[in-house]
């Protein structure tokens, strides 16, 4: 078909194919909202209510991401890794600095909380064997997470976002939806959790404009999920079972981040702040900044 005669408009766009903006919203109502419900409804017909919240940890989110991937990547003719994932790059330069910064800001947060007297340690909760097996899982976990939160928001959501209106715009709609996912799951609950989460999306989106990769961001997701679920024990409510520390936490939740976990103290600002300047002077901006097609960047 000549290149007059392919179907433009509203849809589809001067190449034929379905416009990206439209892809981008396919993707989210199928990923977020139509394939988990579909989802739960068919485990509860066959295996019982007592699996529905297994398979919202499992299914809900990171592997329909990983699926839908899939197929717009085989419409789109392009690797699944191109979407900022490539394999060979797991463990490359970018992903163990993304390890070091995120270790940095959860244990900044930490020791801003001690000295000001707001957490008290009192001691290893988990010891010996126990301890290794719990150290294990935890860090399979925030992998499954790391890997999962780009993939989900910041893999073709973002990037196809970022074709079809700029990637500020594309950003922060991206950021926008992921808060709201997480207000309804009930990890933000007020404005003053939002702010924190908000920034610390954007500047996660912003590390693929500099490293040209997500896996910065995997390694920075990563270890502060772990140091805030295993070593604190704080995410959704102190006291998560098989932590490192023994640690309690007084003050106000803005200053502890209370029940929402160390992710919603307000000390999370400065900390998000200082990772972004870190990221703007470790990397240079990529050829063409963030006005390139991000295809470029893979």
């Amino acid at each position: 078909m000549s290149e007059s005669n392919r179907k433009t408009g509203l849809l589809f766009g001067a190449d034929g194919r379905i416009r990206p903006l439209w892809r981008a919203v396919t993707f989210y109502v199928l990923t977020l909202w139509l394939l988990p419900y579909i989802g739960d409804a068919v485990i509860r017909l066959f295996a019982g209510k007592q699996l529905i919240g297994i398979s919202k940890w499992i299914l809900n989110g990171y592997l329909y991401a990983l699926i839908f991937t899939a197929i717009f990547a085989r419409y789109e003719h392009r690797r699944v890794g191109s979407y900022g994932l490539p394999i060979k790059q797991a463990l490359s330069v970018p992903m163990w600095e993304g390890v070091l910064v995120g270790a940095a800001m959860t244990g900044s947060v930490v020791a801003s909380l001690y000295l000001l007297g707001a957490m008290q340690v009192h001691g290893l909760e988990t010891t010996g064997s126990a301890l290794v097996s719990s150290a294990l899982y935890w860090l399979l976990v925030n992998i499954y997470i790391g890997v999962g939160e780009q993939l989900l928001w910041r893999g073709y959501l973002l990037q196809t976002l970022w074709k079809s209106i700029g990637f500020w715009p594309g950003a922060t709609v991206a950021a926008i939806a992921c808060t709201v996912d997480h207000y309804l799951n009930g990890s933000v609950q007020n404005i003053w959790d939002a702010l924190p989460l908000m920034l610390l999306l954007l500047m996660m989106s912003y590390s693929l404009v500099r490293t040209g990769t997500l896996w910065f961001a995997v390694g920075l997701h990563t270890a502060f999920d772990y140091g805030e679920l295993f070593i604190l024990g704080t995410n959704g409510g102190h006291g998560i079972q098989g932590r490192l520390l023994n640690a309690t936490f007084t003050g106000p939740d803005w200053l502890t981040g209370g029940m929402r976990g160390l992710h919603a103290s307000f000390l999370m600002a400065p900390a998000i702040v200082l990772a972004w300047l870190y990221i703007r002077w470790r990397y240079r901006p990529q050829p063409q900044g963030a006005r390139a097609w991000p295809g470029a960047l893979s």
